[in-house]
């Protein structure tokens, strides 16, 4: 694989944004990941689109995505992982909008959090269950 100068750029920020959200890197429990993310601020459950299947056939690869209009970053979170944070997705003053879309791997029927700080310091959560019949993470 030959790196080139675009992907080398990609991810270095990649790896500064996620480290520039203190604590997220070293946090291994959910409970650890949500007071990393909110800094101890109640979230509210207004202003943010979690997206999932109810059922996945297969847990390698479940549809993720998330609409938050005006936030800074994004946390999603998969309760039942041996490691439950998933990504840390950041948008600069220049993103047209503040929605993000992947495919994640679920080890198991669990809930799937996504947290998104919003512009004004303000938190937001949607949560979904994902009953998942192939398990992705070693099951």
């Amino acid at each position: 694989m030959t790196l080139s100068r675009r992907k080398a750029l990609t991810l270095g920020l990649g790896g500064l944004a996620f480290a520039a959200i203190p604590g997220l890197s070293l946090a291994s429990t959910v409970e650890e990941l949500t007071a990393a993310f909110t800094a101890g601020a109640t979230a509210a459950t207004d202003g943010i689109t979690l997206t999932t299947p109810e059922i996945a056939e297969n847990g390698n690869t479940v549809p993720v995505s998330v609409d938050a209009p005006g936030a800074v970053a994004i946390l999603l979170i998969a309760s039942g992982n041996p490691e439950p944070a998933v990504a840390t997705f950041t948008f600069g003053p220049a993103a047209g909008r503040q929605f993000a879309a992947t495919r994640i791997r679920l080890a198991k029927t669990q809930d799937v959090i996504a947290m998104a700080k919003m512009a004004d310091g303000s938190i937001k959560q949607a949560q979904a269950t994902v009953k998942v019949t192939i398990g992705g993470c070693g099951g």
